[in-house]
């Protein structure tokens, strides 16, 4: 019994073995009606050699893939015709460091050779120039002249996005540009980024972490403008429905003390109104404003100070008339302009530790 059983197995290893070599061999039906190895025939060699470059693209020097695809326009001269020798010119522009100069060669490969078994290559290409422009690498014009080129690299992230449709490398390029435009600060366009990611992967993984970006971008971008807090009133928003989608993950990334911070910082926006308000004679609008505070954030700390306005022997603001403004104005300038404002915060700041 023991051998038979090994007889089985021998033989199931044996037909596994025959499938694996039938399976690396493509076969194709001939004139002749007979079956024949691709390989045997110049169309198979051609595929099997475009397939090697396939390889060398992703993983060997770019030196390596130009010598191949040269060897490939002169072993198969009739095949390798006027769509290999666009690529070759575009990747020759790549290998000395062209870089604007190749992703316009493979843009235009790709127009006019859409389905070409190299076009995934291509938009890898067109990927890889666009990630260096937006990390800092500088477009040569008229050859002695360099300048910054975060620009074009948001424009060759968006293409190749456009170009990808929902494909891997469509949601590498805007990842990438997102995480760049944070870097570089620009946070508004960041948000727009994350945004759209949002919008063309709308669920799993990808929706949750586009969401919890959108809110940082739109949070990070709050600068302090006065009396506006459109922009924190957005982020809340979001933070908010991260925090009811996802609340473990919530829990872990302290979403709720980021929404607390947010809070604050809404509050304190429109005491501020309110204190400008009262500082123009403009009473009942201020008292609306305090009000407010009270009312939709009573256990802030902006509350307090709208509470303290609010009571009847509150100091008086003083009035910023047109004199004022023009005086405090002119006498900040002129303190940054000599070093005073510096000298006197560090003065008192030693008086306070004597």
């Amino acid at each position: 019994m023991v051998s038979k059983v090994k007889w089985i197995w021998m033989v199931l290893a044996t037909l596994s073995l025959l499938a694996a070599v039938v399976a690396a061999e493509t076969y194709h039906l001939s004139g002749e009606n007979s079956w024949q190895n691709a390989a045997d025939t110049p169309e198979g060699e051609y595929l099997l050699a475009m397939s090697k470059i396939k390889q060398q693209l992703l993983t060997g020097k770019k030196s390596d893939v130009v010598k191949a695809l040269e060897q490939l326009k002169s072993d198969f001269p009739e095949m390798a015709g006027a769509e290999i020798q666009a690529y070759l010119d575009a990747e020759k522009l790549y290998t000395n460091a062209k870089w604007y100069k190749a992703a316009t060669a493979y843009k235009k490969f790709i127009d006019a050779w859409p389905v070409s078994i190299l076009q995934p290559a291509a938009l890898e290409r067109i990927y890889s120039i666009g990630t260096a422009y937006l990390q800092g690498q500088k477009r040569s014009f008229i050859k002695i002249i360099r300048l910054p080129a975060f620009d074009t690299g948001v424009g060759l992230m968006r293409d190749v996005a456009d170009r990808a449709g929902n494909a891997p490398i469509a949601l590498r390029a805007l990842t990438t540009l997102a995480e760049n435009q944070e870097r570089k600060e620009k946070f508004v366009e960041a948000y727009y980024t994350w945004q759209e990611i949002a919008d063309c992967w709308p669920t799993g993984q990808t929706r949750q972490t586009a969401v919890l970006r959108m809110a940082q971008s739109l949070h990070a971008s709050y600068d302090g403008t006065p009396y506006d807090a459109t922009v924190l009133a957005s982020a809340c928003s979001y933070f908010e429905d991260y925090k009811t989608r996802y609340p473990q993950d919530a829990e872990r990334l302290e979403i709720a003390e980021t929404i607390a911070l947010i809070t604050e910082q809404l509050a304190y926006k429109e005491y501020e109104t309110g204190f400008y308000y009262e500082r123009t004679d403009h009473l009942d609008a201020a008292n609306q404003s305090y009000q407010k505070v009270l009312a939709q954030w009573p256990d802030s700390k902006a509350a307090q100070m709208a509470q303290a306005r609010l009571v009847p022997d509150a100091v008086s603001p003083v009035k910023m008339n047109l004199r004022r403004r023009t005086v405090n104005g002119t006498t900040k300038f002129l303190d940054c302009w000599f070093g005073i404002e510096p000298l006197l915060a560090s003065k008192d700041k030693q008086d306070t530790q004597e």
